[in-house]
């Protein structure tokens, strides 16, 4: 499996997002310009600049005509995702941290950092199919926990929205009335600060990845804690394949921490895991610091991951990938 490597980011890469064809793939670092790829073959497309902070998330509209970005310079922005241009900017009070399109492209779920006097919150907006009509009222704010949410995604139908964040917790909300649904068990659960939060294809169940060295699977509708998948270093990012049943984790010490030795003994490869078995059943190694972003395209047939180094490399499956037998 020989990588594409892609330079477009001259900071840390944060979010990975393929849109729902698999032929673009858009990227989020620190350097404040989300930058959008040919998904095959690594060729750079253009970049959305208006940004002033690091961009933290992305998601792309299902018809791919839209982005939309959070970014730390506390704002969000709607961009036309040909041309380039600002459509919308959303502002906040304080950083942006996680953004998700519902089904149908109809809403966006928004969550914002603990900044100064005010707590985490979760904001749902209406997203106009005419842009000239487009304010930015929140359709719901739900006042979050203590401590960051570091992701917010749709749930089923678009009736409820989950979150995930630095208490560990992991809580489903009506995404109508903001009421608390159900919170994951605190004794099975994750036992520190989640880090990131994948749906499967269907959204029936999500992965979830812990500085606690660990991903565990649940159900969407219940939180019940389906597997538990242990590494043995901090997980920054996880993504669920769509074709096969496995997982990829991704992590690495903070970069504070590392030393030469970890960059050899491979501490920055991404891992697949059997998802029923649980088994860790291989590695891809190249990153030269702790992985933050992964995603796999919707065909199943390749992956990308983005690190602290600033690169996004790129994996086209060989064919004997999809003949694994544990």
């Amino acid at each position: 499996m020989r990588p594409i490597l892609m330079k477009g980011h001259e900071r840390p890469l944060t979010f990975l997002k393929y849109n729902r064809d698999g032929d673009l793939l858009f990227s989020c670092a620190k350097d404040h310009t989300p930058t959008v790829w040919f998904a095959d073959n690594g060729e750079r497309l253009g970049t959305y600049r208006g940004h002033n902070g690091a961009v933290w998330c992305c998601d792309v509209s299902r018809n791919s005509a839209r982005l939309i970005t959070g970014s730390a310079d506390q704002t969000v922005k709607l961009w036309n995702v040909q041309t380039g241009a600002q459509l919308f900017t959303f502002n906040f009070g304080s950083p942006a941290r996680s953004v998700d399109f519902s089904v149908g492209d109809k809403l966006a779920v928004i969550t914002t950092d603990p900044f100064m006097e005010l707590t985490s919150a979760i904001h749902v907006k209406r997203i106009a199919g005419d842009l000239t009509e487009q304010t930015e009222e929140s359709a719901l704010v739900i006042k979050g926990p203590q401590g960051r949410i570091n992701r917010a995604v749709w749930g089923p139908l678009n009736t409820t929205i989950v979150s995930a964040g630095e208490d560990a917790v992991i809580r489903l909300w009506d995404s109508e009335t903001g009421k608390l649904l159900m919170e994951s068990n605190k004794d099975l659960g994750h036992k520190k600060a989640i880090t990131s939060l994948s749906k499967s294809r269907d959204g029936s169940n999500f992965v979830t990845g812990s500085l606690d060295k660990s991903a565990k699977l649940w159900d969407t509708r219940t939180l019940t804690l389906i597997k538990n998948f242990v590494t043995e270093r901090p997980v920054n990012a996880v993504a669920i394949a769509p074709l096969l049943e496995h997982v990829v984790l991704g992590g690495g010490q903070d970069t504070s921490a590392v030393t030469t030795t970890d960059h050899r003994a491979g501490k920055f490869e991404a891992k697949f895991y059997d998802k029923i078995l649980q088994e860790e059943i291989g590695g891809v190694k190249g990153h030269f610091g702790p992985i933050n972003a992964l995603a796999f395209n919707p065909d199943g047939k390749s992956f990308s991951s983005g690190g602290e180094d600033g690169y996004v490399r790129l994996h086209h499956f060989d064919p004997d990938y999809f003949n694994i037998r544990i």
